[in-house]
């Protein structure tokens, strides 16, 4: 029998967490953030606030159901307060050796039978469960950015990943009222597999001079529909996410063809990471984002 989740932990109240503890507490789950910035829980729950604001404003949801999802969400600065969690959802940086760090101290802590998972874009989940006391409890539970409009949730399967596991986190994501794609244990799963490389591709068109920032965002957007253009689209994900995937994709494969860009690493080492940073391969620092090549 599937487990019963009716309390959610998630790790990390940045961009994906606080994007998790926000569809989670308007599904109607208790949930606890968890951040050892207080900076962070405070910033994610502003974010959060402005969200489910903007959903009243669109009729999405009451303001009945904003004030029900905040009064759901409480903040924990140290992984103690996750004790009592069904599922604990971990959205740290995608760096394997902080994310293994975080399950060996959250394990320590979290009762038996609670299912522990992954919101990583592209890291082995078999390895990550492996650094875990239940790696038959674990599970990749892949969101896509911005969590409260994107529909899809993969789901991965470590080796050792039971049925209960999986059945329990699927009807989980089914409450949420998102839609599952189950992808195998592979660098990257489905869907950063095929866009990462296209983002890539479109960085080394880029750097070869084949067309400047704005005509390859442009022939993207108008040539084939895409509603963003993928160095734009870079910017969202974070260009140090980016060249993280990439370099997973590059060592897991052992393929020449997902080598990073290196004007994707330039700008990495430059600390131009995109929006979060205010500069990427646009500057955001003015009124309107300036292409920077």
């Amino acid at each position: 029998m599937a487990a019963v989740i009716k309390k959610v932990g998630v790790i990390g109240a940045g961009q994906m967490g606080n994007g998790i503890a926000h569809v989670a507490a308007l599904a109607g789950f208790d949930v606890v953030l968890n951040d050892v910035s207080a900076d962070r829980l405070k910033s994610g729950m502003a974010t959060i606030n402005g969200n489910l604001a903007r959903q009243v404003s669109k009729k999405g949801v009451t303001e009945d159901d904003k004030a029900k999802a905040m009064a759901r969400i409480t903040l924990a600065e140290k992984l103690e307060g996750l004790a009592d969690c069904d599922l604990v959802i971990e959205t740290a940086v995608e760096k394997e050796e902080v994310k293994r760090k975080i399950f060996h101290e959250l394990c320590a802590v979290l009762k038996p039978e609670a299912i522990v998972a992954s919101d990583t874009s592209s890291i082995s989940i078999t390895r990550l469960a492996a650094a875990t006391d239940r790696p038959e409890r674990f599970i990749g539970i892949h969101f896509m950015n911005p969590v409260p409009l994107m529909e899809l949730v993969e789901l991965i399967r470590g080796i050792a990943t039971d049925d209960s596991t999986f059945e329990a986190s699927k009807e989980f994501v089914a409450k949420l009222g998102k839609q599952v794609a189950v992808s195998e244990d592979f660098p990257a799963f489905i869907v950063n597999r095929i866009l990462l490389p296209m983002i890539n591709e479109a960085i080394y068109t880029l750097y070869e001079g084949v067309g400047n920032v704005e005509a390859i965002d442009a022939a993207m957007k108008l040539g084939a529909h895409h509603p963003m253009g993928p160095l734009e689209l870079a910017d969202f994900i974070g260009l140090d996410t980016c060249l993280s995937i990439m370099q997973v994709l590059h060592e897991g494969l052992a393929d020449s063809k997902y080598r990073p860009c290196p004007l994707l690493v330039k700008y990495v080492e430059a600390g131009w990471l995109g929006r979060k940073t205010q500069r990427g391969f646009y500057d955001y620092r003015g009124a309107k984002p300036v292409p920077t090549r």
